[in-house]
């Protein structure tokens, strides 16, 4: 996946003629933060030049990851189309520009952020968007400003940043902003795992209805070392391999999210929870299936379109009803 091509015109010509050694240890700095989930009061970004190393570093593989989030709430809900945002937490407006790739027809969008630049950097970069983008100074832990509801609510690679108790409190406060659909997307570690299963809980006990990944309110069939996450494959620009001293020009995101909406969706067929393993002729896949259970699923040549269903399968795809249940 690579950005959209106006988004990425916009991001080179601000990190035009920027010294590449600075960048580099600018970027280093913001990466060990987030690594070690830093929670020490600082923004992580808190100057121009931190700014323009996420732009360099970490915008091309959470723009991939909110893209994919994003991608599974139109498959599960073909219906919504959302005509408003709000997106909290909005760094350089990546949720903002994954929404616009998404679906068209979005007429407003209203960004909250905290650090003075990289929200100047965010307000720079939707310029180029052909819709009304409200920009606004705000923390969700306790500055909000008075919001409209919205369409849509995001937020995305946030909760990293806050304490574990204050997860519940967000999403209950975030989910009173939402008109129809919410989707909260995390890094795919162990604790990124941990933050979104508190977090859809929260929503479960507000009445939300989830929509992705899961394909049902049930508990979560995800238990002991094992942990819920995806992968997103992101193209690297030159500039990218550089400032993260890097040769392969392409890097692997991995993420997890939680979409749930006001309304029920009729959502039918299972989560491919694992890259599928395809050897000898026959597939395995490791599901999560609407009724709440995992299921360890094997297919061979002999079962026809649903093997080859299997092989084209990729982790994160939704497999339909028919093809698990051959």
């Amino acid at each position: 996946m690579e950005l959209p091509a106006s988004l990425k015109s916009a991001v080179e010509r601000l990190l035009e003629n920027q010294p590449l050694e600075p960048l580099m240890k600018a970027a280093e700095r913001l990466s060990s933060r987030y690594r070690r989930e830093v929670r020490d009061g600082v923004l992580h970004i808190g100057d121009d030049l931190a700014a323009k190393a996420y732009l360099a570093a970490r915008l091309p593989a959470t723009f991939a990851a909110v893209r994919a989030a994003l991608e599974a709430v139109a498959e599960s809900r073909s219906d919504f189309a959302p005509k408003t945002l709000l997106d909290v937490g909005s760094g350089p407006g990546t949720a903002l520009w994954a929404t616009s790739d998404c679906w068209d027809g979005l007429e407003r969008a209203t960004l909250v952020e905290a650090s003075p630049a990289i929200r100047k950097v965010g307000e720079t970069l939707s310029a180029a968007l052909p819709f009304a983008c409200d920009w606004q100074a705000g923390d969700i832990t306790r500055n909000l400003p008075a919001l409209p509801p919205a369409d849509l609510v995001t937020l995305a690679y946030v909760l990293d940043e806050l304490p574990v108790d204050a997860v519940a409190k967000v999403t209950t406060r975030l989910w009173a902003m939402t008109g129809d659909v919410i989707a909260i997307i995390e890094p795919g570690t162990p604790a990124g795992f941990q933050r979104i299963l508190v977090a859809r809980q929260t929503l479960i006990d507000q009445g939300a209805h989830i929509l992705a990944p899961c394909t049902h309110n049930a508990a979560c069939p995800v238990h002991g070392s094992d942990w819920c996450h995806f992968s997103r494959r992101v193209a690297r620009s030159r500039l990218h391999r550089q400032v993260k001293q890097g040769e392969v020009p392409w890097e692997d995101e991995k993420y997890i999210f939680i979409a749930a909406a006001r309304k029920p969706a009729t959502i039918k067929g299972a989560r491919v929870l694992m890259p599928p393993r395809i050897a000898g002729g026959v597939a395995r896949l490791k599901l999560c299936e609407s009724d709440g259970q995992l299921a360890e699923v094997m297919l061979s040549r002999r079962d026809g379109e649903a093997f080859k269903a299997a092989r084209r399968a990729d982790w994160g795809d939704l497999l339909a009803t028919d093809i698990i249940n051959r």
